[in-house]
């Protein structure tokens, strides 16, 4: 698809970006072109493009962070605006002070809120009280920035997404998976899940991408056995088995996806050209073995500097 000036593109600017069901296709373009053309311009030497002089991006974190929480702090500072990390305890909210009253406050000092939740709810009742674009940095039903850097590597590394076929090995009820549900329906991608019959994805997301990938022709299946699912697949995906507030139920979900691990011999089963991606943090040797997420399968080092370039894209669209 041919891609535009960042400046032409006006169709973003204050909307929030809370989960992907309400972004069309063409809207998720727009992110990706601009990703492209921030990367260029990036290798191109040049490091500053201030587009949001003066901007200020409110990061509220009620979970830690490694890559969200830089590359929305650098994206904003080489976007010439300026990011606050702000804590769960830092703010009242850790004394009781409501979301709603947070948000109200934040809206009359900075230009955008981003942040990073247990729970949907939580950046649902910010975008419902907010006077300035919300967007959802992780919560513990989706991540919508990770998916849509995941759409742009793959587009980097394959030069097109319609008709590509991405294999999700591991949690069917993952965060990362049901943005990539989303994202995948509507810019066309096949993908087709490997996970135990016990862990399948939140209906509600579920029946919107299967309503989005009418549209788009793409298609979504669902295996229990990995080796079926990864044949001929051009990408192969996995994230961590537990996630974060999911610590009690560790031992009963190590045991149920030990199967699911991404093993060299299961990448042999993918196509010749596939590639393997990981949105990080990564438990090696449970999820997946050293030698594909250090093997030439691995783009999850250029995946990570991804979220750079995609976190530029998605503030100057929604804030400039």
């Amino acid at each position: 698809m041919e891609y535009r000036s960042w400046s032409s593109i006006r169709n973003l600017k204050g909307k929030d970006l809370l989960w992907l069901v309400d972004y069309k296709p063409e809207e998720l373009w727009s992110i990706l072109d601009t990703a492209r053309i921030f990367k260029e311009r990036f290798y191109a030497g040049e490091r500053v493009i201030p587009v949001l002089q003066g901007k200020v991006l409110a990061m509220i974190f009620q979970k830690p962070s490694t890559r969200t929480r830089i590359s929305f702090e650098v994206a904003m500072l080489q976007l010439g605006g300026h990011a606050l990390y702000l804590g769960w305890r830092d703010l009242q909210l850790g004394r009781g002070e409501t979301i709603a009253d947070t948000a109200r406050v934040l809206s009359r000092y900075v230009d955008g809120i981003m942040a990073r939740v247990f729970a949907q709810e939580t950046i649902v009742e910010l975008a419902k009280y907010a006077d300035v674009p919300v967007i959802n940095g992780l919560s513990d039903l989706v991540h919508p920035v990770q998916a849509i850097s995941d759409m742009f590597t793959i587009w980097e590394k394959k030069g097109k997404l319609q008709g590509l076929k991405l294999v999700f090995v591991g949690d069917g009820s993952d965060n990362v998976l049901h943005s990539l549900l989303l994202a995948s329906a509507k810019l066309g991608v096949n993908i087709a899940v490997a996970s135990p019959k016990e862990l399948r994805p939140n209906k509600e997301i579920l029946r919107a991408a299967e309503e989005a990938a009418e549209f788009s022709g793409a298609t979504i299946e669902f295996y229990e056995d990995p080796y079926e699912a990864v044949r001929g697949a051009d990408i192969v995906y996995t994230d961590v088995w537990v996630s974060m507030g999911q610590e009690e139920e560790r031992e009963k979900k190590v045991k149920m996806l030990e199967p699911y691990r991404v093993t060299v011999d299961l990448m042999k089963h993918a196509a010749r050209d596939a590639i393997f991606m990981h949105c990080l943090p990564a438990h090696r040797g449970e999820e997946v073995v050293n030698e594909v997420i250090d093997g030439p399968w691995s783009v999850v080092w250029d995946q990570a500097e991804n979220r750079l370039h995609v976190q530029k894209a998605i503030l100057a669209l929604l804030l400039a």
